[in-house]
C-alpha cells in the first residue's frame, strides 16, 4: 500500500476526544510487545519550545554517539519528519509499514496521533535505538506518549493554548503538562510563570521526582546575535563561548534547558557543543535567501510565542521594510496575535493556512486592528506571490502556513 494512501487514511482519524484513550493505547502497545520498554526515553511537554528542545537534545545524543529516535509534531513539509532516526526522517516505506503493523493489532479504533505514536515507538524498537526523545502532542497527562517511563522528563514553558481541551487557567494547563512527571524520575522545567511553577513543584514533590527549574541565564548568562551567520554567541559565567546555530530569545532559553538535560544524561560537553553548532531548526526564526527575497519563517502560533517573537524582532536588522504574511488556526487566539503583530508592520497579507482548521476572512475580519494596512487573500499560494513583491517577508502565525511556504520555496 502506498505512502499517500496510508497517510490519507490515518488523516481521517483526526480529531481530539476520539481514539482508544490511555488504557486502550497501553493495551495496544502490549500486543505490539511493549516497544517503548526497549530503549531509554526522554519525555518533553510544554506550550512553546518543546519541539526545539526535542530536536536539539536528540541531536546532542546523536553527536554523543547514541542511536537516537525523535518523535515530534507537527510536520512542516512531509509527515515523515515526525519520526526521525539520528536526525533523518523515516522513509515513506518504513512509515507505511510501521502504520500497517499497528493496524494489525488494532482492537479499539485509534485516532491519528495514537497511530503515529505507536508507529514511532515500534519503529524505534526495530531500529534498536538507544534513546528516543518524545514530544507530547497535546497536554501531557492523557497524551499517548505518556505511557512511557522515561529516564528524564522535561517541561518547557507553560502558556494559554489549547484552552478548550486543557483548561482556561495557567494552573489547569500546568496540571495537564505536569501529568508527565513520574515517580522518582528527574524533571527539568523551563517554566517561569510562578503559578505554573507551583503546580509543577507540588506534582514533583508528590511523585518524589527530583526537580530543577532552569531560568534564562543558567548557564548562558549573556548572548549576542550574529545575523550574518544566523547564529547566537552564548557565554557562560566561566567565560567560555558557545555557538548556537539558531536565532531568537526563545532558543537561548531552550539551550539552557538542553544544557541541564545533557548534564543529567551525561552527554559529554564536546558533543553538546557540536550539537549546538550544527543543529537545524526549520521554521523557528529560520532565515532563508530565495532569489531576491529574504524569508524569515517562524511557526509562532499562540500569543505567548508571538509576543516573544516580536520582542526579538525589534532587535533584528529585518524590522524595517518587511511585509508580514500570516495565517492562523480558527481555534487559536488570532485576535490577540494580530494585535501583537500589527504595530510592527506597514503592510500585512492575511491568508488561510492549508488546513480545514484555518481561519478565514469571516473569522478574521472582526479581529483586524484598526488602521492596519491589510490585504486578505484566501489562497496561500497567491498570497505568497503578493508577499514576494517585497524584498523581505516574515511568515508566521501557523506551522501549517510556514510548512507550506517552506515546501513551496524548496528549502
Amino acid at each position: 500500500m502506498s505512502f499517500d494512501i496510508v497517510f490519507n487514511y490515518i488523516l481521517k482519524r483526526s480529531g481530539i476526544g476520539c481514539g482508544a484513550g490511555p488504557e486502550g493505547f497501553r493495551a495496544l502497545l502490549e500486543r505490539l510487545g511493549n516497544p517503548q520498554n526497549q530503549y531509554k526515553i526522554v519525555h518533553v511537554a510544554g506550550t512553546n519550545g518543546k519541539g526545539s528542545v526535542c530536536t536539539l537534545l536528540s541531536h546532542a545524543l546523536t553527536c554523543a554517539g547514541y542511536k537516537t529516535g525523535l518523535f515530534v509534531s507537527p510536520h512542516l513539509v512531509s509527515p515523515t519528519e515526525r519520526i526521525q532516526l539520528n536526525g533523518r526522517a523515516i522513509s515513506k516505506r518504513n512509515f507505511s509499514q510501521a502504520v500497517l503493523d499497528v493496524f494489525q493489532e488494532e482492537e479499539e479504533e485509534l485516532n491519528f496521533f495514537e497511530i503515529l505514536t505507536a508507529a514511532a515507538l515500534l519503529y524505534f524498537a526495530r531500529q534498536k535505538v538507544q534513546y528516543a526523545v518524545l514530544e507530547t502532542g497535546l497536554g501531557g497527562r492523557k497524551d499517548p506518549t505518556n505511557v512511557c517511563t522515561p529516564v528524564l522528563s522535561i517541561i518547557t514553558s507553560i502558556g494559554l493554548d489549547h484552552m478548550q481541551f486543557l483548561g482556561s487557567s495557567l494552573a489547569q494547563i500546568a496540571r495537564e503538562k505536569a501529568g508527565i512527571i513520574k515517580p522518582g524520575i528527574p524533571v527539568i522545567s523551563g517554566t517561569v510563570n510562578p503559578v505554573a511553577r507551583e503546580v509543577i513543584r507540588k506534582t514533583a514533590k508528590a511523585q518524589q521526582a527530583p526537580l530543577e527549574f532552569v531560568g534564562e541565564g543558567n548557564p548562558f548568562y549573556e548572548y549576542a546575535y550574529d545575523f550574518v551567520n544566523n547564529q547566537t554567541v552564548l557565554h557562560t559565567r566561566e567565560h567560555t563561548e558557545w555557538i548556537l546555530h539558531a536565532l531568537g530569545r526563545r532558543q537561548t532559553i531552550n539551550a539552557c534547558v538542553v544544557y541541564q538535560a545533557a548534564r543529567v544524561l551525561n552527554i559529554p560537553e564536546q558533543a553538546l557543543q557540536k550539537a549546538f553548532e550544527t543543529v537545524s531548526l526549520p521554521g523557528r526564526f529560520e532565515v532563508a535567501q530565495c532569489g531576491k527575497n529574504t524569508f524569515i519563517l517562524d511557526g509562532a502560533h499562540n500569543p505567548q510565542a508571538v509576543e516573544l517573537l516580536m520582542e526579538f524582532w525589534q532587535k533584528t536588522p529585518f524590522s524595517h521594510d518587511t511585509v508580514l504574511l500570516c495565517g492562523f488556526m480558527k481555534d487559536k487566539d488570532y485576535k490577540k496575535m494580530l494585535s501583537l503583530l500589527a504595530p510592527h508592520f506597514e503592510r500585512i497579507i492575511l491568508t488561510v493556512p492549508p488546513s480545514s482548521r484555518g481561519a478565514g476572512e469571516e473569522e478574521l475580519h472582526a479581529a483586524l486592528p484598526k488602521k492596519a494596512n491589510v490585504t486578505f487573500e484566501a489562497d496561500w499560494k497567491k498570497a505568497l506571490l503578493l508577499a514576494k513583491k517585497s524584498p523581505r517577508i516574515l511568515c508566521t502565525g501557523s506551522f501549517y502556513l510556514v510548512g507550506a511556504v517552506r515546501g513551496k520555496l524548496r528549502l
